[in-house]
């Protein structure tokens, strides 16, 4: 069967699956049918703005942004089919994990949103994480409520829901303040054993809080849903938020939202205990499901959960190719000043690979991507940073390798806890994001950086959107017993494909190089300390 056959009598049955995720630069959405094969997509670029000293999104852009990325997907339907969808099986949608949406009583934002790019919450991370014994992030929903309480923030004394960027849109679709274990993990810690917030958590926050806020942590935080469990349904009032045009259907039943970090584990099938996958592109996280917990609590390390609930150490890096993004836009703008007619894609193919041309090392220099803060080298802020000595000649191989290198040296001081201090261990790193858009030069650079070997499957460009269309899936599945790794294993099984576009081991020469750049990196972070104080 033909793929426009296919999505024929998908729209026709009303058997297609929605998946949709806010991601930081793009929102996308994925219909698929029954095999689990992209049918339809659509998406819309949006950008965060850096307001009053805080990242964010307005919500405008997020109903604006909903609704034209689903118009591109109907449209592509449309021109194949000759409607829109109108009935769909089930649906789920997923964003950028961690960050602070503050509700009141009546639905409405106390505060702009504030999103995981902030590093704005040192002060309440820090009494958290020693207070639950657990690391708390400055990302996390709790510490940025914590935080406003000892800024003394007006609006704390009228929160009546905390939530995230996917829990909040969920809610406004389909009325339920409701969220994946995936994601909640990402807000508050959570008990393995009752898979539910940590008790002595609550009961921790709520002394600390006590006479300075009108509530009990545990009033504020949306309930969490089981992966494989329906969430809610479309409202009408939800219908007309993805679709102004009102050809779709309310009544689809939602599964539980989760984060980013959820839809990468389940789009690379990395939910089982010895697999990891890491996401690169605005940010880089890498996600390595443990065997055990960890010995101690390490405040660079975030401890998260599977969509399913299973342990997971997440080495995150606020940076990843933002800076490397700009100079690329920068080389596009001057090859045009010369008269030659390229678009900015055309220049990543084109200077890519020559870092796998360069010195080992990058030829001597030194940058640093850092975009907006990185917590995990102490950075509130940050200045993106090119640096040279006199005697190290400008090389472009060597510019493009040292920024290649720069966006995962965050990253790999994080990675460094976990396998040299706490011993763990994973079989091989799947990638997707769109460091990995080029062939085999992000494959080959992260290898360097994780001494692991790096694949990336061939559905991995499907990205987040797909991931949570999977979780909608898996929702509807008819075995009810079938564990979310067991269906991961049939859909990646099956004619989807899952195989890798090529897995590269670490090459020697590739990993000498990253180590002795990475100890360049390390040693001049007080010149990235210096740029932040001396460029306010």
């Amino acid at each position: 069967m033909n793929a426009a056959t296919e999505l024929k009598d998908v729209i026709t049955a009303g058997t297609g699956v929605l998946g949709v995720e806010f991601g930081s630069t793009r929102i996308k959405a994925t219909l698929i049918g029954p095999d689990f094969r992209p049918l339809a997509s659509g998406a819309h670029g949006w950008q965060n703005e850096y307001v009053d000293g805080v990242w964010t999104y307005a919500m405008d852009d997020v109903w604006s942004g909903l609704a034209a990325c689903y118009r591109e997907l109907a449209d592509a339907v449309r021109e194949t089919c000759g409607s829109p969808p109108a009935a769909i099986a089930s649906a789920g949608l997923s964003g950028m994990m961690h960050g602070y949406v503050a509700l009141d009583a009546d639905g409405n934002l106390l505060v702009p949103f504030r999103t995981w790019r902030n590093n704005i919450t040192e002060p309440a991370a820090k009494v958290l994480t020693g207070a639950f014994t657990y690391p708390i992030a400055q990302r996390w929903s709790i510490a940025h409520l914590y935080q406003a309480i000892l800024s003394g923030e007006d609006h704390v004394g009228k929160v009546a829901h905390i939530t995230t960027l996917a829990g909040y849109v969920h809610w406004k679709l389909t009325g339920e303040r409701a969220i994946g274990i995936g994601e909640a993990s990402g807000m508050f810690p959570i008990d393995l054993a009752s898979q539910d917030y940590d008790r002595k958590a609550i009961e921790r926050f709520n002394e600390l809080a006590a006479g300075k806020v009108p509530w009990r942590i545990e009033e504020l935080l949306p309930a969490i849903v089981t992966a494989g469990e329906a969430a809610g349904t479309l409202t009408a009032e939800g219908a007309k938020l993805i679709d102004p045009s009102e050809s779709l259907a309310p009544g689809i039943p939602l599964c539980p939202p989760e984060g980013d970090a959820g839809t990468g584990m389940v789009a690379t099938n990395s939910v089982r205990p010895r697999t990891g996958n890491v996401s690169a592109g605005t940010s880089v996280f890498a996600m390595l499901v443990l065997e055990r917990q960890l010995s101690r609590v390490h405040e660079e390390i975030d401890l998260v959960l599977t969509p399913d609930g299973k342990p997971v150490a997440m080495a995150h890096s606020n940076n990843c190719t933002s800076d490397f993004d700009a100079w690329i836009a920068l080389f596009a703008e001057a090859a045009r000043a010369l008269g030659t007619d390229i678009e900015d894609a055309d220049v990543y193919g084109r200077l890519m690979p020559l870092a796998l041309e360069g010195d080992a090392d990058g030829g001597g220099m030194l940058a640093y991507g850092y975009v907006s803060g990185e917590h995990v080298t102490g950075f509130t802020e940050g200045r993106p940073l090119f640096v040279r000595r006199p005697d190290v000649p400008l090389s472009l191989a060597n510019f493009i390798r040292t920024h290649l290198f720069a966006a995962l040296g965050a990253l790999r001081t994080g990675l460094d806890i976990l396998t040299d201090e706490e011993g763990v261990r994973v079989e091989e790193i799947r990638g997707h994001g769109g460091f990995f858009k080029t062939p085999e030069v992000g494959q080959r650079i992260m290898a360097a950086a994780t001494k692991t070997p790096v694949s990336v499957l061939e559905t991995a460009g499907e990205g987040g959107a797909w991931g949570m269309a999977l979780l909608a899936a898996y929702s509807g599945r008819e075995d009810r017993s079938q564990s979310l790794p067991d269906f991961l294993d049939g859909v990646f099984t099956s004619s989807t494909g899952g195989g890798t576009a090529g897995a590269f081991d670490p090459d020697p020469e590739d990993v000498r190089g990253f180590d002795a750049f990475f100890s360049r990196y390390t040693a001049g972070l007080p010149i990235e300390a210096a740029a932040v104080e001396r460029l306010p």
